[in-house]
C-alpha cells in the first residue's frame, strides 16, 4: 500500500511542480516583455491546451507505463528546471522571444499532461475505479493549491524566480530518484533512469547555487547600465543601475525614474497643485521612492503628510540606503510624514480624512490589478477624501504615445465629478508625459503658480504645457471602470509596438 501512496503523493508534486512552471513563465513574461494581463492569459491558454495535448498523446504509450512516468518526470524536472535561465539569458539573443517562451511553456504542459493518464494507468489495478479517480483529483487540486499560495507569498520573494525554477525542478528529480528505487523491478530501464536522474539533478543543483551568478549575467544583458541592487518583493521585481551619469530604478523591468531628469517628472506631480491649493494636509498615493515627498516637503506650512505604497521593500529601500535617500533629501524620514505600506484601493475606502493635495503616482495601467486604480470606482473614492477647495495631480502615462490611454483616464475622472485640467511636459528618459490637474471646480492654467526654486517649471511656461498639438489633441474614449477595464486595453494597444 505504501508504494501505491507513493504514487499519489507523485500526483501531488506533479501538480504542483507544473502550476508553478506556469507561474515562473507568466511572471518571468511580465518582467521581461510588459506587466501584461495578455502574458498571463496566453501563457495559461498555452499551458492547458498543451496538458490537453499530453493527456491525448498518453493513449499510444502501452507498455513498460513505470519506464515512461519515470522518463517524463526527469524531463519535466530539467525543462522546468532550466526554463527561466533560458528565458532570461536568450531575451536579447533570439529575433523571437515570444516563440521560446510559448515553445518552453507548450514542452511543459505536454509533459505534464502525459503524466497524469500514466499515473491512472499505473494505479488502475491498485485502487477501485471511484476511489481512484478522487484520490488522483484530489491530490491534483491540492498540489494547484498549494503552488498557487506559496509562489507569491514565499518563492517569488526569498527565491526569486530562477531559484524557484531550479528548486522545483529538483523536486521533480527526487520524486523521479524515488519511484525508480522502488519500482525498479517494474522497468528494464532502471539503470539508464537512475543514471540519467543522478546526473540532471546534478545539474540543477549546480544551477541552484549558482542562480544568483545566472541572474546578474541574464538582467546585465537586459539593462544596460551596471546593476547596483536586484531583489524581488512579493509584488514586484526591483532593480537599480548606476552609471556615470545617473541612477535608474525599475519596477518589473519598467523604467521609473532616472536621476538625471527625475526632477522634471517630480516637480510636474506636485508644484502646479501645491502651487494653488491650500497648504494643509497632503497625501501621495503611490510615490514610494520619496522623490514627489521630496518636492511637498518643500512647502514649510504644510501640517502633515501621508504616503501611501504598497511595497515596504520600495520605501524601507529608499528611507535606509544612504545614498537612495540623498536622491529624495531623506524624505522618508521627516517627521511630518506618515507612512503606509497598503494598498490604495483597499486603503482610500476606510479613510476618514479629507486632504487639500493629493499626489497619485501609480504606476503605468498596464494590468488590471493597476487598471482599478484609475477606474470610477478609486476615482470616487479620491473625490470624497479631498476637500472642496482642494488639487490633486495624477500622472497619466505619455498622450504622445498613448493618447488614447491620457484621454481615457480623463473621460473617467471627469465622469466621477472632477474637472480637469491636462498638460504635459517633456522628461527625456521618458519622452513627452502627461498629468491631470483635478478639482472640484474649474482651474485655468493663468491660475496655477508654482515657487521661483522649481529647476523646471515657472509660471510663464505653465498654459504652454497645456497645449497639445493635433496628434495628442483630445478625442472621444470609453470610462474606465471596474467591469470593463477599458484603459487596460487602450495601454496594451498603444504600448505593444515598443515591445520586442
Amino acid at each position: 500500500m505504501a508504494r501505491q501512496w507513493l504514487l499519489l503523493v507523485s500526483v501531488l508534486v506533479v501538480a504542483t511542480c507544473g502550476l508553478i512552471y506556469e507561474l515562473v513563465a507568466g511572471t518571468l513574461a511580465s518582467y521581461l516583455l510588459g506587466d501584461s494581463v495578455t502574458q498571463f492569459s496566453t501563457i495559461i491558454g498555452v499551458y492547458l491546451f498543451s496538458m490537453g495535448v499530453g493527456s491525448y498523446f498518453s493513449k499510444y504509450i502501452d507498455r513498460n507505463l513505470i519506464g515512461w512516468f519515470i522518463q517524463i518526470e526527469l524531463l519535466v524536472g530539467l525543462v522546468g528546471g532550466i526554463s527561466s535561465t533560458l528565458l532570461f539569458v536568450l531575451f536579447d539573443a533570439v529575433s523571437s522571444f515570444r516563440l521560446l517562451l510559448y515553445f518552453l511553456v507548450f514542452l511543459t504542459g505536454s509533459l505534464v499532461g502525459l503524466e497524469i493518464p500514466l499515473l491512472m494507468r499505473i494505479l488502475q489495478d491498485r485502487f477501485a475505479f471511484k476511489d481512484l479517480v478522487s484520490q488522483i483529483f484530489t491530490f491534483d487540486y491540492l498540489g494547484a493549491l498549494l503552488a498557487s499560495l506559496v509562489f507569491p507569498l514565499l518563492l517569488v520573494p526569498y527565491l526569486g524566480l530562477i531559484k524557484t525554477s531550479y528548486f522545483f525542478g529538483i523536486l521533480n528529480i527526487v520524486v523521479a530518484l524515488i519511484v525508480v528505487y522502488k519500482f525498479g523491478n517494474e522497468t528494464s530501464w532502471s539503470f539508464y533512469l537512475k543514471t540519467l536522474a543522478w546526473f540532471i539533478l546534478a545539474l540543477l543543483l549546480a544551477g541552484f547555487f549558482y542562480a544568483e551568478s545566472i541572474q546578474s549575467y541574464a538582467e546585465n544583458s537586459v539593462y544596460p547600465d551596471k546593476i547596483i541592487y536586484a531583489r524581488s518583493s512579493p509584488y514586484q521585481r526591483v532593480v537599480i543601475t548606476k552609471s556615470p551619469r545617473e541612477w535608474r530604478l525599475f519596477l518589473n523591468g519598467n523604467l521609473q525614474f532616472s536621476s538625471r531628469d527625475e526632477y522634471r517628472y517630480h516637480e510636474a506631480l506636485v508644484h502646479p497643485g501645491l502651487g494653488y491649493a491650500r497648504k494643509g494636509k497632503a497625501l501621495v498615493l503611490g510615490g514610494g521612492d520619496g522623490m514627489a515627498l521630496r518636492e511637498i516637503l518643500q512647502y514649510p506650512d504644510l501640517d502633515s503628510v501621508t504616503l501611501v505604497d504598497l511595497d515596504p521593500l520600495v520605501t524601507q529601500l529608499f528611507k535606509r540606503n544612504e545614498m537612495l535617500s540623498g536622491l529624495n533629501d531623506s524624505s522618508l524620514w521627516n517627521p511630518k510624514v506618515q507612512l503606509i505600506n497598503q494598498d490604495a484601493f483597499v486603503w482610500i475606502k476606510k479613510e476618514q480624512q479629507a486632504y487639500d493635495f493629493v499626489a497619485v503616482d501609480f504606476p503605468d495601467p498596464s494590468n488590471y490589478s493597476i487598471g482599478k486604480l484609475y477606474s470610477t470606482t478609486f476615482y470616487k473614492e479620491l473625490y470624497r477624501v479631498l476637500k472642496d477647495s482642494g488639487v490633486a495631480i495624477i500622472q497619466s502615462t505619455s498622450p504622445y504615445v498613448a493618447p488614447n490611454s491620457f484621454w481615457c483616464i480623463d473621460t473617467t475622472l471627469r465622469a466621477c465629478g472632477f474637472f480637469t485640467l491636462p498638460y504635459h511636459v517633456h522628461v527625456p528618459s521618458f519622452g513627452d508625459w502627461g498629468f491631470l490637474l483635478v478639482s472640484k471646480k474649474n482651474i485655468a492654467p493663468q491660475e496655477v503658480r508654482v515657487p521661483s526654486t522649481c529647476r523646471f517649471l515657472s509660471d510663464s511656461m505653465f498654459p504652454q504645457l497645456c497645449y497639445f498639438p493635433k496628434d495628442m489633441s483630445k478625442r472621444p474614449t470609453d470610462i474606465n471602470r471596474l467591469n470593463n477595464q477599458s484603459l487596460v486595453h487602450y495601454f496594451e494597444k498603444e504600448w505593444s509596438h515598443l515591445v520586442p
